[in-house]
């Protein structure tokens, strides 16, 4: 009896003992292969991932997925959301880290956009990484611009974080490689898309005064996108700024520029050249083969008054698709966009596609940074910001309409190159 009791103790002992070995060993595995996974808020997101495939293989797009129109639909609840912190993602710009800075309500961060008619899953980074190996992609524009590119960094920072690769210490131009992947994320601003200068740091509405050559591109992005496989393009809100136009290095017009015998004209005048001098420069461009989403105008919120004059944007939620419409300047800049985007791709030399956020965008009034992006007591430019976006937030959305579109280019050129045999 003495014996089999010491010999159950020892069973039972070397049971424990293989147990907890075997625990060990599942915990060491788990954090060599997703090192980020333990910081993420749903664990449950990522059993998906478990089956990353090569770009154009194991892309389940549906008839519906590839018919249904992303960009009109409603924001919706998402109890998952976000999938990043601002204590877990170093990329975050300050103007942008409205956490940090005390944003009391955080309801902004539990919504996505559904679209009418089909789902829009959410960006998987380990299956976009592998969408994008070997690829080069550019964020051309203003500083909304290097917002998205800063969201994308944190979304797939559950994954790999990006080195440094840029040759320039200005910030304004930024090169990114994730190693594993050699995907090239790039960074390139241009607030008006065509050459310019500052004429007048003051101006006769106390926010600069600037040269636009409007039939001149602006070589410091146009000049750096050959090799590049994707490039989103966007401008806007630098626009309704006081410029001067000009055309053949003359004079032309200008807007609100109080300039004596200078004929006044529309933001709009500048803002349609500007975009067709834009797609010009890409169609002419002979070691550019990629592809070009133009990212469509995301309205700013501002009320009681513009963000010089006071203006801010206090709202807590989204609005529903019943109780906005696109109207005034947005709508005049939304359809330039839209009718230069088509004759760009009317031209047939390069592939130009749509990544319209404009409605999901103008929804969210309540996404923007306001206050929240610096301390109160800071001597700031912005001080209510209702133009760029917090981080996390609505601005996160725009890297599930990119993956759409990234698999839809997949699959085309999957397609294609199947036919060539």
């Amino acid at each position: 009896m003495e014996l089999t009791i010491k010999n159950n103790k020892k069973i039972k002992n070397t049971a424990i003992l293989l147990i907890s070995t075997a625990l060990i060993l599942i915990t060491v595995i788990i954090h060599l292969n997703y090192p980020l996974l333990l910081q993420s808020p749903s664990l449950s997101s990522y059993n998906e991932y478990s089956s990353v495939v090569h770009a154009g293989r194991g892309i389940n797009i549906t008839d519906n997925q590839e018919k249904c129109d992303i960009f009109t639909g409603e924001w919706v609840r998402d109890t998952d959301a976000p999938h990043y912190t601002n204590t877990t993602c170093w990329a975050i710009h300050e103007q942008n880290n409205c956490i940090k800075y005390g944003r009391p309500d955080l309801d902004f961060l539990k919504w996505k956009w559904k679209p009418d008619g089909c789902e829009l899953p959410v960006m998987n980074p380990y299956r976009f990484l592998d969408m994008a190996r070997g690829k080069k992609m550019a964020f051309v524009g203003d500083s909304v611009a290097r917002n998205q590119v800063q969201s994308m960094i944190c979304l797939l920072s559950r994954v790999e974080y990006p080195i440094d690769v840029s040759t320039t210490s200005d910030d304004h131009f930024r090169r990114l490689t994730y190693v594993n992947y050699n995907f090239t994320l790039a960074y390139f601003w241009t607030p008006f898309l065509v050459r310019f200068e500052e004429r007048d740091p003051d101006g006769p509405a106390h926010t600069g005064l600037f040269n636009l050559y409007l039939d001149e591109s602006d070589e410091s992005w146009a000049g750096q996108i050959d090799g590049f496989d994707y490039l989103i393009l966007n401008a806007g809100h630098w626009f309704p700024r006081t410029t001067v136009y000009y055309e053949n290095r003359r004079i032309v017009g200008c807007r609100y520029c109080k300039q004596p015998n200078i004929t006044e004209y529309p933001m709009t005048y500048g803002y349609r050249y500007a975009f067709r001098t834009a797609f010009k420069a890409i169609n002419e461009r002979k070691n550019f083969s990629g592809v070009t989403l133009l990212r469509t105008f995301a309205p700013a919120h501002f009320e009681n008054g513009m963000w010089n004059e006071g203006g801010d944007c206090p709202r807590q939620r989204p609005y529903r698709s019943n109780e906005k419409i696109l109207e005034g300047e947005n709508l005049d800049m939304y359809m330039i966009q839209s009718e230069e985007l088509r004759a760009a791709q009317n031209e047939g030399k390069k592939e130009f596609r749509l990544l319209d956020t404009t409605q999901a965008m103008l929804l969210r009034p309540d996404g923007h940074p306001s206050r929240y992006g610096h301390w109160p007591d800071e001597n700031v430019t912005f001080y209510n910001d209702c133009v760029h976006w917090c981080l996390p937030g609505p601005i996160d959305s725009w890297a599930d309409f990119l993956a759409h579109i990234m698999k839809m280019e997949t699959r085309r050129t999957s397609v294609e190159r199947l036919f060539q045999r």
